[in-house]
């Protein structure tokens, strides 16, 4: 859905007008005032009391510095966001400040405002951010947003289920050979090597991609699905469950909470996903709760880094005072302090030693080596729709009935 761009406003001076005009003029632009507070406002997901104790974590943080510092924040569930963001900040008393996801932000661009200008006039060195979630939040060479996190996706594992079968823990490198070695030996007794989601990111078909090389889009920003590559390690998580039965199929209709319980409860040995669920699991399995990187051919993987951040409204009327707040919610200290109490893997490379506190140094190593040897999640604006039909369709392939490369083929050309 294309945003709505509000007209032009054309200024006339006062003495050329009659006074009946005068009163005219000012009459309509009264229907449509600035929002003098969008500067302190933010339009965000809150989609759980979880979320919203994330974002008042980073107004807590800032003001503990700042104590006069204000941010009010709202937004619809984040299943909505992206549809609702581009009607409600275009209204008249749209908030200055949104966020957006580094996958997403070209579905946004045409209700924010490119950073580039404000960044200079500030002086903020964006090289203190992870490089990815850089290039993430860039279009057409501008910067839409400044990330709060850098989150990749890691293959979570039971320590002890490892331990039970007389396996080594996978740390830093791990190759597919040896994953599916691993896998077998830890499928018995009814239980899995591997809880599968339905999805296609935040699970084993798009983190396999990727840590074998492939991207969502090729070098020239086409749909590069039916890559030999992407087809190729999209058929692997596919033959866990159809060929080696080291997974179960999942539904179309499960929920992520499926492969996840199955996982925690100890019925599935390993699960990928993102790091935001660490603090989750470690609840349910404590010290047993291991991080590895995403198995790949050469067992030299590449993360896929996904991750949000700050942007500006197109609309807001100051955006200085915006970029401003943005700032104080990016700062060093703020992303460690928020990193540490919530879990979120730090944007910022120097702070991931406030995220590591308390967690077992083979988890922390997996996660910095992704950091490292990581690329961005850049997608096409119709990305919710090739995933919602990835979602609706790969159970046939789980099941055996249909081959990736079919399967990613429909939903190539059908995104155009």
């Amino acid at each position: 859905m294309p945003p709505v761009s509000l007209p032009r406003r054309t200024f006339i001076s006062a003495s050329l007008l009659s006074g009946t005009a005068a009163a005219l003029l000012s009459a309509c632009s009264s229907g449509k005032s600035k929002n003098n507070n969008a500067p302190t406002q933010m339009f965000t997901w809150v989609s759980s009391e979880s979320d919203r104790a994330q974002w008042q974590a980073f107004v807590d943080a800032v003001k503990e510095t700042d104590p006069n510092f204000k941010l009010d924040f709202s937004g619809p569930s984040y299943n909505d966001y992206y549809t609702k963001a581009k009607t409600r900040m275009t209204a008249a008393d749209a908030p200055g400040i949104l966020t957006t996801q580094a996958a997403r932000t070209k579905e946004l661009v045409g209700i924010m405002e490119p950073l580039n200008d404000l960044i200079k006039k500030h002086g903020l060195d964006t090289s203190v951010f992870n490089k990815a979630m850089i290039e993430g939040m860039t279009v057409d060479g501008k910067i839409y947003a400044l990330p709060y996190d850098a989150e990749p996706c890691v293959m979570f594992y039971n320590r002890q289920s490892f331990k039970e079968a007389g396996l080594k823990e996978p740390t830093t490198k791990y190759t597919y050979t040896q994953f599916l070695s691993d896998m077998k030996a830890l499928t018995a007794g009814g239980k899995v090597g591997m809880a599968i989601k339905p999805n296609l990111m935040d699970n084993a078909p798009g983190a396999f991609a990727y840590a074998n090389g492939a991207t969502a889009l090729d070098d020239k920003g086409k749909l590069a699905l039916t890559s030999s590559t992407f087809v190729s390690s999209v058929q692997k998580a596919f033959d866990l469950a159809a060929v080696n039965a080291y997974a179960k199929a999942p539904s179309a209709s499960d929920g992520d909470e499926v492969a996840q319980g199955a996982f925690t409860s100890g019925q599935a040995a390993s699960i990928i996903d993102g790091p935001w669920m660490y603090a989750t699991f470690a609840e349910q399995l404590g010290e047993n709760l291991g991080v590895c990187v995403i198995p790949s051919d050469s067992g030299q993987a590449i993360g896929v880094i996904q991750g949000s951040g700050f942007g500006i409204g197109k609309n807001c009327p100051d955006k200085d005072a915006a970029f401003k707040n943005i700032m104080k919610l990016v700062s060093p200290d703020v992303i460690g302090k928020v990193a540490r109490k919530r879990g979120t893997v730090p944007s910022i490379t120097s702070q991931i030693e406030r995220w590591a506190e308390g967690k077992p140094a083979g988890n922390v190593d997996a996660i910095k080596f992704l950091l490292d040897h990581g690329t961005a999640l850049v997608t096409p604006n119709n990305w919710n729709q090739i995933v919602t039909s990835f979602t609706q369709y790969c159970s046939e392939g789980y099941r055996g009935s249909r081959t990736a490369a079919d399967i990613l083929k429909d939903l190539q050309e059908s995104a155009g």
